[in-house]
């Protein structure tokens, strides 16, 4: 059971949800889209850790920046990005955020603080440490935050960047997204400590664990870390223990490994479910709130896929556009 946070009006409650609810959804037109063929290159579904990127962002400001990896959609919600453009770019089209040519695994929207997504393991954990020394030298009091998996905290850049966001006091948030797999390996065969956090005590820093499906407790700790950094005490480490629901990316055929007692396990700690049932409890939302709340959140997917078929392919003449280096 999850707590009600006092320090949340009910109405900011209730936009968790609908963002929790819109990514979700997302997910899973993206996964149908792509399977029916109307979407090119890979899709890997956030189903089951919305409560993280929501939990996070939710503690930020529409100027503190992000970067996020190849499961990137929900951080993309999260951070307020526009359905109909990334409908587009998973489409491939010009209307897209990048105008067709990135895809899934590369949405990027600098004018909401999103850096972009990243289909490179530990790939945006360098690049998002760039931007907390760059909030720490304009000095306005912005923060910083890098989302990544399980796997990319065995990766160099990991420990490269919280040595020295440690040892400049740099205002960052690392997030990692403890999803117990990377890919089809589970954690527990890589990594020597059970806590992915407990590494933070190897650079001075604060390391915190929290249930990753409980929007409330991932809000908490990330508010908590979002004021340290704001006020010069440096970065912090949390991990959020959560579970993604589908394979590694939407693919007929591909096997999972994973047990599926498992998955079924998690399946019943929804992280949507859990949230609608406390505010139900508290009073704040009915039957017909959510439903209602459901149909909107569907009726801006069909119009975001309306706007992508009806947005133009880039055009062969325009392949060389945007490329600053070949």
């Amino acid at each position: 059971m999850i707590n009600l946070s006092p320090n949340l009006p009910p109405e900011k409650q209730r936009e968790m949800l609908r963002l929790m609810l819109t990514i979700r959804r997302f997910e899973e037109r993206a996964s149908a889209d792509y399977l029916a063929g109307k979407i090119y290159g890979v899709v890997h579904c956030y189903i089951g850790e919305e409560a993280v990127a929501v939990g996070v962002c939710s503690a930020l400001e529409r100027s503190d920046r992000i970067i996020s990896t190849h499961r990137g959609h929900g951080h993309c919600i999260a951070k307020g990005a526009d359905l109909n453009r990334m409908m587009a770019e998973l489409y491939g089209r010009q209307s897209g955020y990048c105008k067709g040519k990135g895809g899934s695994m590369h949405i990027a929207d600098f004018d909401i603080g999103m850096l972009g997504a990243n289909g490179i393991v530990a790939g945006g954990i360098a690049i998002v440490t760039g931007a907390g020394l760059a909030a720490q030298l304009d000095g306005k009091g912005g923060v910083a935050v890098s989302f990544f998996g399980d796997g990319a905290s065995n990766a160099g850049p990991f420990h490269e960047c919280l040595n020295i966001a440690a040892t400049w006091k740099l205002p960052m948030l690392y997030v990692c997204e403890n999803n117990m797999y990377a890919a089809q390996t589970a954690a527990a065969a890589t990594h020597s400590l059970s806590d992915v956090a407990a590494r933070a005590a190897g650079y001075g820093i604060p390391g915190v664990v929290v249930d990753g499906n409980d929007v409330f407790a991932v809000h908490q700790a990330a508010s908590a870390a979002v004021e340290r950094a704001r006020s010069g005490g440096g970065p912090t480490l949390i991990e959020c223990k959560t579970y993604r629901w589908r394979g590694h990316t939407e693919r007929r055929g591909q096997p999972d490994l994973r047990d599926r007692a498992e998955i079924e396990a998690w399946q019943r700690r929804d992280p949507i479910a859990l949230l609608a049932r406390k505010l139900r409890e508290q009073g704040e939302l009915d039957d017909a709130g959510v439903q209602a709340m459901e149909g909107e959140i569907m009726g801006a997917l069909e119009a975001a896929v309306a706007f992508a078929e009806a947005s133009p392919f880039p055009l062969p003449e325009q392949a060389t556009d945007d490329v600053f280096a070949t």
